[in-house]
């Protein structure tokens, strides 16, 4: 496990509560399930924070929060200005586009100009190892499809802080390899990562430190 020296605080979550509305039979009222609780972080530039907890500990949710996708109830998140993507299984992508213009549509959400993703997209889809199927709608694709596009995206329009949530634990023993070969290659350029893992392996292997939920 690496250490790095204190840096910059780019993003702060200051307790930090999300909640969740439950559906309610038809003599019980709606419940709320408390996702996460009174969360304090602060995330430094360039550092590798990984994040465990069970199933149900709010992991997924913490990401979303980091990356603005979910308001939280209580608290306030903090960003100087930097740019979050977070890649997930389910990555948002549009299941009716092929894999190239959803790739141009990410890096866009990322603050690229067109042409600059278009410039890139050949290194794109040779670390994807997609071939003809980045021409081929994304709902053709299996769940390991689509976690290699997102993540190649990722690698090659680098947002300021990016959050892997379980993707490096998806796909062929070949490509998870090679996915954290790059990822160590990220962090030793300044990346800002928040990884969701299930592997204490990994874990050990890449982060800094490690939030526990």
């Amino acid at each position: 496990m690496s250490i790095q020296a204190p840096s910059e605080i780019i993003i702060s979550l200051k307790n930090v509560g999300v909640r969740y509305k439950r559906r309610g039979g038809i003599f019980h009222k709606a419940r709320h399930f408390q996702a996460l609780k009174n969360v304090c972080i602060d995330i430094h530039r360039g550092e590798t924070i990984g994040v465990v907890g069970r199933n149900g500990a709010g992991k997924s949710t913490l990401l979303r929060v980091v990356a603005g996708i979910l308001k939280p109830d209580e608290g306030v998140v903090e960003n100087s200005g930097v740019t979050v993507s977070l890649l997930t299984l389910q990555a948002g992508f549009d299941p009716d586009l092929p894999g190239t213009d959803n790739a141009i549509l990410s890096g866009m959400l990322m603050g690229y100009q067109r042409c600059q993703i278009e410039e890139r997209m050949e290194a794109i889809e040779d670390f994807s190892e997609l071939g003809a199927f980045m021409k081929e709608p994304v709902k053709t694709y299996s769940s390991g499809m689509r976690s290699r596009l997102g993540f190649s995206v990722a690698m090659y329009l680098s947002p300021d802080v990016l959050l892997l949530d379980e993707i490096l634990s998806v796909g062929d023993k070949h490509f998870r390899k090679k996915a954290e070969e790059a990822m160590f290659k990220k962090i030793h350029s300044n990346q800002t990562v928040l990884i969701v893992s299930h592997s204490e392996t990994q874990i050990e292997r890449l982060c800094d430190r490690v939030v526990a939920l």
